[in-house]
């Protein structure tokens, strides 16, 4: 698949559940209870637990790696945005908005995003893919 400026993929993901946050607790060793424990959360105040920002940025990782090498990836970045709720639905995009020279090698600078069912905006950011 050949892409160029202009041209934007896709990712859709199954809802977030409690199962999803505590396998990824497991796999990146980030068991902040504001994540997992729901009296932990109950006594902060708060209704329910919520996503790790890095399992959003993990699913942007994704949706880059579904449509360029690994290898290709030069730089990835993010900024997380709000708070994702269980139930949650993630919808990724790349959109290819420029085609740069970096260290003399073409690239193309891509922003990314990240939102819920909602249209709520989770994670945006940008990546550099080398051609």
């Amino acid at each position: 698949m050949s892409l160029g400026i202009g041209d934007s993929f896709k990712l859709t993901k199954n809802p977030i559940s409690r199962t999803t946050l505590a396998l990824f607790a497991g796999a990146s060793g980030d068991h902040n209870p504001i994540h997992i424990d729901l009296d932990f959360v109950k006594k902060a105040g708060l209704d329910d637990v919520f996503a790790h920002g890095m399992l959003g940025m993990a699913y942007l990782g994704q949706l880059l790696t579904n449509n360029f090498s690994q290898e290709k990836i030069k730089k990835y970045s993010a900024k997380f945005v709000s708070i994702t709720q269980i139930g949650a639905e993630f919808s990724l995009s790349g959109h290819i908005i420029d085609e740069i020279v970096i260290d003399g090698d073409k690239c193309l600078k891509i922003e990314i995003k990240a939102e819920d069912q909602h249209q709520d905006i989770k994670i945006v950011g940008e990546a550099i893919i080398a051609l």
